[in-house]
């Protein structure tokens, strides 16, 4: 998921254009890893191992790609750029992307696209932290749904917490727990693997779009394409570095969906974690890992509550409710109506989290819907409006071929997902 308008973990004290590559590689790294790398082995189980392999290689390609897309529409804008006050002029985010593009109509579609794809990051948060709270202490007859109700007054405190820079560390935690719940499956892996035989090539062509979901779910921190560009100080080489990153995350991702379907076979579960045995490495793992996603939550909710705060204070009602208790002080009121909405996106992101069906299922449908809309469809359309008159013939093909095969891919992968008791749990 993308993380639009956080800081970046890694550059906390750093000002734009002063970053070395070796920063930037390292915090596109915490930009895009996240918890879906642990459905990457389900994926592989429902679409076999070539198909979920293939699944997670397009997409890795595509995302590196389209990401290049969106920097190329922000130097074209730039060079053009006129001195007038246009709301639009400034391209700093994704949104003003979108602003440029289509006018306000274009910023509230991309924003209103990311806050989605944010709540489904959050959502994936809470499923994964309630589900291996729930197999850790499944002897306490404590539930999924308990665990939940236990998160909401701690998430909504924590996102009372203004500061980003004091839970960014946890961020990076939440990564370090990821690399050592990816090895200690690994090592599981390579204790259980007993050959190819049980373990099936593809066992569905329709069942690709369901990996490719996951994996597209998998390659988070979108959003963060022009701010991790523009922070580097030799910002020419940000593709070399980019394409270094994505080489080594879609090889990774691949060998660990591999290694975890060969070990498990249909036996993987939506969430590789819940297979380990509840010895103690395993179980400090996974104890790691829902402490720096429950502290990491409020940064993934955090540009919900930016677009939903400034939304909030340019409302007639707000406006009028803040004058007409002028007399406690403006910065009362609003500072307690910022609480308050706070409050009620963690609780919207719970109510969520108890509805869905389950976490495999679930990111499926994020990736192929939201995720494929920002990612492809998005970029694309940005890049032909942009640059469509100065590209060769190949490069306006190849952009409406992402264009539409995002469209279908996000209209093939979301009944996918839904039917996805076909599949089995």
């Amino acid at each position: 998921m993308a993380k639009e308008a956080t800081e970046v973990p890694l550059l906390q004290n750093s000002t734009a254009g002063t970053s070395s590559w070796a920063q930037t590689f390292g915090n596109i790294i915490v930009a895009i890893v996240g918890t879906g790398v642990l459905g990457l082995p389900y994926a592989f189980r429902v679409a076999g191992w070539l198909a979920g392999a293939i699944g997670v290689t397009i997409a890795g390609i595509s995302t590196y790609y389209c990401m290049l897309l969106l920097v190329h529409c922000r130097d074209r804008l730039a060079s053009t750029s006129s001195s007038s006050a246009d709301e639009c002029d400034e391209i700093h985010t994704y949104g003003d992307l979108g602003c440029k593009a289509f006018g306000r109509t274009g910023r509230y579609l991309t924003e209103f696209l990311i806050v989605l794809s944010q709540f489904g990051g959050s959502v994936a948060y809470l499923l994964f932290i309630g589900q291996n709270l729930s197999s850790i202490f499944r002897t306490h007859h404590l539930s999924f749904s308990s665990f939940i109700f236990l998160l909401v007054p701690i998430e909504i405190a924590l996102s009372w917490i203004r500061s980003l820079s004091a839970l960014a560390p946890f961020s990076i935690i939440a990564d370090i727990c990821n690399i050592l719940a990816m090895a200690i499956v690994v090592k599981q892996d390579l204790q259980l693997f007993d050959g190819f035989s049980e373990r099936k090539m593809i066992t569905s062509l329709a069942q690709l779009p369901f990996a490719g979901g996951v994996a597209v779910f998998c390659f988070e921190g979108f959003g963060m394409t022009l701010a991790l560009e523009a922070s580097m100080r030799e910002r020419k080489r940000f593709p070399w570095v980019l394409a270094m990153a994505f080489s080594g995350i879609t090889l990774v991702y691949v060998l660990f969906g591999f290694f975890g379907y060969l070990a498990y076979g249909d036996q993987t579960k939506d969430i590789v974690t819940l297979n380990l045995p509840n010895d103690w490495s395993a179980t400090a793992v996974k104890i790691g890992l829902c402490l720096g996603l429950t502290f990491t939550f409020p940064i993934m909710m955090h540009p919900i509550n930016e677009i939903v705060e400034g939304k909030l204070k340019q409302s007639e009602w707000f406006l009028k409710l803040c004058q007409y208790n002028s007399g406690r002080g403006r910065g009362v009121t609003e500072k307690f109506m910022v609480y308050v909405s706070r409050a009620l996106v963690v609780l919207v992101a719970v109510v969520l989290a108890l509805a869905v069906p389950g976490f495999g299922e679930f990111v499926s449908m994020v990736g192929s819907t939201l995720c494929a809309l920002l990612s492809f469809v998005l970029p694309a359309t940005f890049h032909l409006i942009f640059c469509g008159s100065s590209m060769r013939l190949w490069q306006r093909a190849l952009d409406y071929c992402i264009l539409i095969c995002g469209l279908a891919f996000a209209a093939f992968g979301t009944y996918n997902a839904a039917n996805g008791h076909s599949r089995g749990s």
